[in-house]
């Protein structure tokens, strides 16, 4: 009964102090405003612009994701470099970890012809499996098969908004445009990826490689795709696609001008010879038969690209999704932070606002104190008014920070308001409200009752 007594005098108590600091607080709104004013800015700050970082992360990401999960591209970035279309379609074979491969080809700003319109439109050249390489489905119609690839027919898959700007939204499966001269059947409308996803996919139109390299007068392509099943195999992939074309163009071995540095060695873990599918232009000795002075032992050279050129790179997109990811994580945290500076100035603004109250209210401390109260009581009382403040000024912070970020996303940039940006401003701001509450308290609390009733 003893222990429940006390308790209920504490509660009391407590009480007691909850109400006479919510009085302190409504006895002067201009200093409460003010103050509130300063913590609602600082929380707004920190979910505003915590919510532009991570409307941006999620914008990029989102991008890169809309380019295929678990993909590969292997791509060279020299004209000494091609891959010949037999390769690209039999790398699934060669290579463990890939399920799907294919050439790809672009032809950039083609005419093409639809009934009296004219326009210009770029063109990639894929497969049969691009649909399942870049997760990207038809919406209407049907994709190409093998047979229309080898044959080299003349037919379109046309990106959502290439085919909507045709018939006005309605779909032009089995009309007919004329693309470089040539009429295309149109057998399909690939589903919308959005604007700036799928490296612009909808505005261009998908046909044959094999069409493609006809309009180009090529033989061979630049670019492959491959698609694992999942995220273990793609790195699996990227490992012996790496191993294999390091040998087969000489990145990193002795390269001897005039041979064959490739021809002996063996890249496929399998054990099948290496097939000549990479092409590589080679230096030509002029007049060889012509009797030359003798010189110092011709050292082997390292590459025969020029320094700092990339031959060929194979980045996985998985890779690229992960590093976007983190680095514009970094920088939401980064702007948190900055905003978080702001919380500071309006903790500091408690602080000097409740060493003023504590200064002005000494008669009531002195008659409270008097009267019987506690050092802890006060303690409690000035404590619970800086956390109210605390409190008010985080309402009205996130629902400013959210109307900010709602213009924000209005103007067409990328913003959302994240429970992680709420939580940290919220969190931030209550210990800032507490920690700078607490050394006026224990200048409330430590005055003496006589002392505060000499300065009334």
């Amino acid at each position: 009964m003893q222990n429940k007594g006390n308790l209920l005098t504490h509660l009391v108590r407590l009480k007691f102090s909850a109400l006479m600091a919510f009085n302190g607080i409504a006895s002067n709104l201009l200093r409460t405003f003010l103050t509130v004013l300063g913590i609602a800015i600082g929380v707004a700050a920190v979910v505003s612009l915590m919510g532009i970082g991570e409307g941006a992360r999620k914008s990029i990401v989102s991008q890169f994701e809309s380019l295929g999960e678990n993909v590969i591209v292997i791509k060279s970035n020299v004209d000494t470099v091609r891959f010949e279309i037999e390769e690209a379609e039999s790398l699934y074979i060669r290579v463990t970890g890939v399920k799907y491969s294919t050439p790809v080809t672009y032809n950039t700003s083609i005419p093409i012809r639809w009934r009296r319109d004219e326009s210009e439109v770029d063109l990639v050249g894929v497969n049969e499996n691009y649909p399942y390489i870049k997760d990207h489905a038809v919406s209407t119609g049907n994709f190409f098969t093998s047979l229309h690839v080898k044959q080299r027919s003349p037919v379109a898959v046309l990106g959502f908004n290439v085919a909507k700007s045709l018939l006005n939204g309605r779909s032009p499966v089995g009309q007919t445009i004329k693309i470089n001269g040539i009429n295309y059947r149109i057998i399909g409308v690939l589903s919308e990826k959005g604007e700036g996803k799928g490296d612009g996919i909808d505005n261009k139109i998908v046909i044959p490689y094999s069409s493609s390299l006809k309009i180009s007068n090529e033989r061979n392509v630049k670019e492959i795709w491959a698609k694992s099943e999942n995220a273990d195999d793609a790195e699996l992939a990227m490992v012996q696609l790496g191993r294999i074309y390091k040998k087969k163009i000489g990145i990193g071995n002795s390269i001897v001008p005039g041979q064959n540095n490739g021809g002996n060695e063996n890249p496929d873990p399998g054990g099948e010879p290496p097939k000549d599918d990479v092409i590589i232009e080679e230096p030509v000795v002029e007049n060889p038969t012509e009797p030359q002075e003798p010189t110092e032992p011709e050292i082997p050279q390292e590459n025969i690209f020029k320094k700092g050129d990339e031959p060929l790179t194979i980045t996985s997109l998985n890779k690229l999704v992960k590093e976007a990811d983190q680095a514009n994580r970094i920088m939401t945290v980064l702007l948190g932070g900055i905003a978080a500076v702001s919380l500071l100035v309006g903790g500091i603004g408690i602080m000097n606002i409740m060493l003023v109250a504590v200064s002005e209210r000494t008669n009531e401390i002195g008659v409270r104190r008097a009267l019987g109260a506690k050092q802890s009581d006060l303690l409690i009382q000035f404590m619970l008014e800086a956390i109210y403040v605390s409190i008010i000024g985080c309402v009205f912070g996130i629902l400013i920070g959210a109307w900010a970020v709602n213009i924000v996303s209005n103007y067409g940039l990328s913003a959302v308001v994240s429970f992680d940006s709420v939580k940290i401003a919220v969190t931030v701001a209550l210990l800032s409200g507490l920690l700078f509450g607490i050394y006026p308290a224990i200048n409330a609390s430590m005055l003496p009752p006589v002392e505060a009733l000499k300065r009334q």
